[in-house]
């Protein structure tokens, strides 16, 4: 009796439970149930209680899964309805600010401040656009002039590189010029002495001519005497 008792208990909360928990009444739990029922009159009662005990903690286990399931469905439901209110109240709110700005954009207040924004806005880009102007003719100035110093400045530094060699230029032009005067007058003492040796060779062979021909002078003058020498002697 205590065994039919607990197993009436699942069947009245199957009868009250939803479609989807009627549909998981038909788990294999209650059939193993009844093939146990069927073998449980040859076995002894405190067999049949242990395997009842088994057969209940299964089908709380089946029940309170149906039921966390449950939830969860019901879970997703209220958040996806959530979803759906939000995305609902953002589009009013969207369209009832778009209706707010189109109809406060026809009155007259309205189309002055945004005149004077524009005009606002239109005065300070001219203000922007005249100062970056500003800011760049000054950096073209400033290029400028930095080309303008570079330039100088490479300008001395050719300037400073000619006259350098200009001036090596000059130094080696100068002392090929003194070389070319020292071998000049080298060569100019080497023709006097030359000359100097010529005249005196000339000097001492014209010496040598009149020496000899006074030598000559004397020897013919020696063989003028001896003739009359002889002739005083013939004479006698």
């Amino acid at each position: 009796m205590r065994h039919k008792s607990r197993s009436s208990s699942p069947r009245r909360h199957r009868s009250r439970s939803t479609s989807p928990r009627r549909h998981k009444s038909r788990s294999p739990t209650p059939k193993r149930y009844r093939r146990h029922r069927s073998r449980s009159s040859s076995l002894s009662p405190t067999h049949r209680s242990s395997s009842s005990s088994l057969g209940l903690v299964e089908r709380k286990t089946a029940i309170e899964k149906l039921r966390k399931e449950e939830e969860e469905r019901k879970r997703r439901q209220q958040e996806a309805e959530l979803k759906l209110i939000e995305e609902e109240t953002a589009k009013r709110v969207e369209d009832a600010i778009r209706r707010r700005v189109e109809e406060s954009m026809k009155s007259e207040e309205i189309q002055v401040e945004i005149q004077r924004r524009l005009e606002e806005g239109r005065k300070r880009l001219i203000d922007e656009v005249a100062a970056q102007l500003e800011k760049e003719k000054e950096a073209t100035l400033i290029e400028a002039r930095r080309k303008e110093e570079q330039a100088r400045k490479e300008k001395e530094e050719l300037e400073r590189m000619l006259e350098e060699n200009r001036r090596k230029v000059e130094e080696a032009q100068r002392r090929e010029a003194l070389e070319q005067q020292r071998r000049e007058e080298e060569r100019y003492r080497e023709l006097e002495e030359l000359q100097r040796q010529k005249e005196e060779a000339m000097r001492r062979k014209k010496q040598e001519e009149e020496q000899e021909r006074s030598n000559q002078m004397k020897l013919l003058g020696k063989n003028k005497s001896r003739p009359k020498l002889s002739f005083a002697f013939g004479s006698k």
